[in-house]
C-alpha cells in the first residue's frame, strides 16, 4: 500500500479574469516520490505549484500538508528584494516556525562553496545564472522533505545542470519538476503529472513515455467527440425536417438535442498547434559567414583563442559551453557587432539577420500583443501574404481575447512564443536564437525544431537544451571557458563522442645534459615523477577510506528518524555525502590516469 500523500490538493479551481485557468485540479506528492509537471504554456503549471507552495489562494478547493512537513519552493523568477546579501538570501531556506537562521550558519557557507558564490555580495548584483543558482541553494539550504521546483535550469550552463541533475537524483525527499528541458525530465522523473484543460492526469511511467501516453488520451477523445458531432446532426436534421412535417414537438428530444449541444459546448476542446513559418528573405549565397584564425580578449583575459569555422547557408550552428565562456562575444563576432583583435570574418553581403534574445529585450510590456505584432495596423506580412493579426496569433496558441492583453500580464512561454511570431513573421536568412527553448512546452519546442528544419537560411543557437540541440544542429561549437573553441559535427550527443579524453598530467619535465647532443627519445619521460608515483600509491588507501565513509554516512541517512531528530544533523550529512561521492569519483580518475600513464612508460 501507497504512502499517504505528504503534500495534496484535492479539487483546486482558480480563475484569472473570465479565464478559467483550473477546474477541479487534484495531485499529491508521496515521500521520495520524483514528478514532473507538463502542460502547454498558460495552461497554469505555475499557477498550481504557487498554490501548492500555499503563496497562492485558490478560488476553490483544499490543500493538504502532513503536520511536520517542510515544502520549499523555487519560483521561475527570484525575488531579491528586502535581503542584503547572498548569505543572508540563502539563509531565508532556513526560516520556519521555530525562528530564524543567521546567514553565518554552516549550512549556509556549505552552500556558498557549493555553488561558487561570495556571500557578502549584493544579490541585485547576480547575473541570470548566479541568481538561479543562489535560488536553488536557498531552495535546497534546509533539506526539505518537498521540493517544488518551476525551471530550475533557465540559465544554467551545461556543467551546472548536470551537477543539479546529480544532486536531485541523490535526493531523499519528494519533488515536482516544472521544465522545458525534455532530457532533464526523463533523466529525474518517475511519474508525469499532466495538466491539460484546468485538470490533472497522471502517469505512472517515466517522461519517456508521456508523448505516446497523451496523444492516445487525445485521440480517443477526438473519437467521443466526432461521435458526439454526428449525433448532433442527426438530431438537428430530424428537428428541422421531422417537425416541420408532423407539425407536433416531441418535447423529450427536443430537450435531448439542447442537452446535447450543451454538453458540446462545455466540452473543453483540445487546444490547436502552433503553425510556425519562418519568413521569406533575399538568398545569402552559398557561403553565409567564414572566420579564420579570430581571436578576442578584454584587457588580460582572452575570451577567443584563434578560431576558424565555415558557415553555409543552411547550416544549423548551435553553441555551448559554461556561462560566462563567451558564447555571447563569439555570436557578436560572427554577426559584425564586434572586430576581432585578430583574424579576418567575411559575411555574405546579402545576410538578413534576425536576433531572438533570451532576455525577451524586443518587448515593450506595456503593449498589446496586437500592437507587438501588427503596431496599429489590422494585418501583417508572413512569407509575402497579407494575414490578419487574430488568425496569425492562433498560429501561436493565442486566445483571441489575448490580443489586446498587454505583453507584461503574459506567462513566460506565452512571452516566448510573441518572439517567436514576431520574429519567423519578418523576412530573414539568418536567424540567431539566443535560449530560445526556456519556458516554451514540448509541443511548441517541436514544431520550433522542425521550422528550423525547413528554414531556407542560416542558424546560430545557443543553447544548453541537449535534446534540442540533438533535433536542430548540423554541427556544435564548444567553447570550454579557456578561450578554447573548437567546432564538432552534430549534436550535443555527438559532441560527447567525438570530444578528446582528458588530458594525463604532464610528468616532471627532465633537464636535457648539456655536454652531449640531445636525442630525440631523451624528450620523452622514461618514468613516473616522484610525486606521481606517491599518489599512485596513495590514492588506493583514500579511494578505500572514501568508499567507507560514503557507506556509513548512507546508512545514517537510512535512519527514517534522523531528520525529525536532528535536522542540523541530518543536513551535514547529506551535503558532506555528496562530497564524499565527489572526492572519491575524483580520485578514482586520478587513479586511473595515472595507472594507464605507468603501463605507457612501462611498455616503451
Amino acid at each position: 500500500m501507497a504512502a499517504p500523500p505528504l503534500l495534496a490538493l484535492r479539487d483546486v479551481h482558480y480563475h484569472l479574469a473570465d479565464q478559467v485557468v483550473l477546474a477541479g485540479a487534484s495531485f499529491g506528492v508521496g515521500p521520495g516520490e520524483r514528478l514532473c509537471l507538463v502542460g502547454r504554456n498558460g495552461a497554469g503549471k505555475s499557477t498550481l505549484l504557487r498554490i501548492a507552495a500555499g503563496l497562492l489562494a485558490p478560488d476553490g478547493g483544499e490543500r493538504f500538508v502532513q503536520p511536520g512537513t517542510r515544502v520549499a519552493y523555487l519560483p521561475q523568477e527570484p525575488d531579491f528584494g528586502g535581503t542584503t546579501s547572498v548569505a543572508a538570501y540563502i539563509a531565508g531556506g532556513l526560516r520556519d516556525e521555530n525562528g530564524t537562521a543567521g546567514a553565518d550558519d554552516y549550512r549556509v557557507a556549505q552552500w556558498l562553496e557549493t555553488i561558487r558564490l561570495d556571500g557578502a555580495r549584493d544579490p541585485a548584483s547576480l547575473s541570470g545564472g548566479e541568481s538561479r543558482r543562489a535560488a536553488l541553494a536557498r531552495a535546497l539550504v534546509g533539506a526539505p522533505d518537498i521540493l517544488l521546483l518551476d525551471e530550475p535550469t533557465n540559465h544554467l550552463d551545461l556543467p551546472t545542470i548536470e551537477w543539479l541533475e546529480g544532486v536531485l537524483d541523490a535526493w531523499r525527499g519528494g519533488f515536482v519538476l516544472i521544465s522545458h528541458d525534455r532530457r532533464f525530465l526523463a533523466n529525474l522523473a518517475q511519474a508525469v503529472q499532466w495538466l491539460d484543460r484546468g485538470i490533472v492526469r497522471r502517469l505512472d511511467d517515466g517522461y519517456a513515455r508521456f508523448e505516446a501516453w497523451s496523444e492516445d488520451i487525445l485521440a480517443r477523445e477526438e473519437t467521443e467527440r466526432q461521435k458526439l458531432d454526428r449525433l448532433i446532426e442527426t438530431e438537428r436534421a430530424w428537428s428541422v425536417t421531422s417537425i416541420r412535417a408532423r407539425r407536433t414537438r416531441n418535447e423529450g428530444r427536443m430537450r435531448r438535442l439542447r442537452e446535447l449541444r450543451e454538453t458540446r459546448r462545455n466540452l473543453i476542446a483540445q487546444t490547436g498547434r502552433v503553425a510556425m513559418e519562418a519568413g521569406p528573405a533575399a538568398p545569402s549565397g552559398t557561403l553565409a559567414i567564414e572566420a579564420t584564425g579570430i581571436t578576442k580578449a578584454f584587457g588580460a583575459r582572452t575570451i577567443l583563442k584563434p578560431f576558424s569555422t565555415r558557415i553555409l547557408r543552411g547550416d544549423r550552428v548551435g553553441i555551448i559551453g559554461p556561462n560566462g565562456a563567451g558564447k555571447t562575444t563569439l555570436l557578436r563576432l560572427l554577426m559584425g557587432e564586434l572586430a576581432p583583435d585578430a583574424g579576418r570574418i567575411r559575411r555574405s553581403p546579402t545576410l538578413q539577420a534576425m536576433v531572438i534574445d533570451q532576455r525577451r529585450a524586443a518587448l515593450d510590456p506595456s503593449k498589446s500583443v496586437w500592437e507587438t505584432l501588427a503596431e496599429r495596423n489590422d494585418h501583417l506580412m508572413v512569407q509575402g501574404r497579407p494575414m490578419h493579426v487574430v488568425s496569425y496569433m492562433r498560429r501561436f496558441l493565442f486566445r483571441d481575447e489575448q490580443a489586446r492583453q498587454p505583453v507584461g500580464a503574459l506567462s513566460g512561454g506565452e512571452r516566448n512564443r510573441l518572439l517567436l511570431a514576431q520574429a519567423l513573421a519578418a523576412p530573414s536568412n539568418l536567424l540567431v536564437l539566443d535560449e530560445p527553448t526556456n519556458d516554451l512546452d514540448s509541443d511548441t519546442l517541436d514544431l520550433l525544431q522542425e521550422t528550423l528544419a525547413d528554414y531556407d537560411g542560416t542558424v546560430l543557437l545557443v543553447s544548453h537544451d541537449r535534446d534540442f540541440l540533438d533535433r536542430v544542429v548540423t554541427s556544435t561549437i564548444v567553447m570550454e571557458g579557456d578561450g578554447t573553441a573548437t567546432e564538432y559535427a552534430g549534436g550535443y550527443s555527438d559532441y560527447l563522442l567525438q570530444r578528446p579524453p582528458p588530458a594525463v598530467p604532464a610528468p616532471t619535465p627532465v633537464r636535457p645534459s648539456t655536454d652531449k647532443p640531445r636525442r630525440e627519445s631523451d624528450s620523452k619521460p622514461r618514468k613516473l615523477s616522484s610525486k606521481q608515483r606517491r599518489a599512485l600509491d596513495d590514492l588506493p588507501r583514500r579511494i578505500e577510506a572514501l568508499h567507507a565513509e560514503i557507506a556509513a554516512l548512507s546508512a545514517a541517512l537510512a535512519d527514517p528518524d534522523l531528520y525529525r531528530r536532528d535536522t542540523a544533523a541530518f543536513g551535514a550529512k547529506t551535503a558532506r555525502l555528496a562530497a564524499a561521492q565527489a572526492e572519491a569519483e575524483a580520485a578514482e580518475h586520478e587513479w586511473l590516469e595515472l595507472e594507464l600513464l605507468r603501463e605507457e612508460l612501462a611498455a616503451q
